[in-house]
């Protein structure tokens, strides 16, 4: 696979990555461990290099199933985690970037991940009760400890990116990021490419909807956390059906599917945006890496960005809540 550099760091990484979350955590299906394990050393015998994990994830279990399956390949593989939460009783008890919880928790994933340093640390979610400038500071740090190579933030603003850079560069930002969230290429792209960091994107299969595999009947399980999501009610789902048949009527052109369709698009709007794609299913991980082969010309990119400007996306990504409280 193809690699691609985040910003002016020099951290090299494939072209695609994997986000490790739904392994285990948030969408109503779990693997076992051993599943979990195999598909991620999948995913690194396919070329991908570059593995995404958070401590709140599981919470905890999700680093330790990471840390297990990419023990054998430490050399060779890039493994980012977050910091960011308190986590009470293995339940989300509010966002904390005190410089005491940053230790903790950096203490607490070397330990689940099996590893000497962290490559990338984020912080998961903006702290707004402690100044960006001591997050920064604290893994300023941490990283002349030894304990943590890059410096990452997740779901930043413009503001809180030029802030932390000023005191630590920032190697990555991971935000939310596909062709049904969009809000980023406004503000915050310009910033990223002034000051050279790359761009994580997080769910850029909108959370499976641009898989093409749900509509308004998809019965959504209770404990996928979707099912709370304003863009995952019946309506909205039938209301942003437009988009789907956007991708599928372009798959049907580059003999592709939508999902590699939008992985594709991600890839081509910037050189510098490393697209973070989960499953549980091995045959969706070599549909989702096929991306990386499929070629969007200038022409298609044109016409897709066009079309686009007629798709409105219906619904909220998160609620009001979960807007400020979720690191999903």
């Amino acid at each position: 696979m193809n690699k691609r550099i985040l910003g002016k760091s020099g951290l090299e990484v494939s072209a695609l990555g994997f986000g490790c979350m739904g392994l285990n955590f948030s969408y109503g299906h779990s693997l076992d461990k051993q599943d979990a394990i195999a598909i991620i050393r999948s995913a690194v015998e396919k070329g991908v290099t570059f593995f995404d994990t958070a401590e709140m994830y599981g919470p905890f279990t999700n680093e330790e199933i990471v840390g297990e399956a990419l023990a054998p390949f430490r050399k060779n593989v890039v493994i980012a985690t977050k910091f960011g939460f308190n986590i009470v009783d293995n339940k989300m008890a509010g966002v904390n970037s005190s410089p005491e919880q940053i230790r903790k928790a950096v203490e607490g994933s070397l330990k689940r991940l099996n590893v000497d340093v962290i490559d990338l640390l984020y912080q998961h979610r903006v702290d707004p009760k402690v100044p960006i400038e001591d997050v920064a500071g604290t893994v300023k740090d941490l990283i002349a400890e030894g304990k943590v190579i890059h410096f990452g933030l997740s779901e930043a603003g413009v503001k809180t990116i030029r802030k932390a850079h000023a005191v630590q560069p920032i190697t990555a930002v991971q935000n939310e990021y596909s062709m049904w969230t969009r809000k980023h290429e406004v503000e915050v792209f310009p910033a990223l490419e002034e000051l050279g960091i790359g761009l994580v994107a997080y769910s850029p299969l909108g959370k499976g909807f641009l898989t093409g595999k749900l509509n308004q009947d998809t019965k959504i399980a209770e404990n996928d956390f979707r099912r709370q999501l304003p863009r995952f009610q019946p309506e909205a789902l039938k209301a942003n059906q437009a988009l789907v048949e956007l991708l599928t009527k372009i798959a049907g052109e580059k003999d592709a599917t939508p999902a590699q369709i939008a992985l594709a698009w991600a890839l081509a709007q910037k050189p510098w945006i490393v697209p973070i794609p989960g499953t549980t299913k091995l045959h969706r991980l070599e549909e989702n890496l096929g991306a990386a082969d499929v070629n969007l010309t200038i022409t298609d990119l044109a016409n897709i960005a066009e079309a686009l400007k007629n798709v409105n996306v219906e619904g909220e990504r998160y609620t009001e809540a979960l807007e400020k409280t979720t690191g999903l």
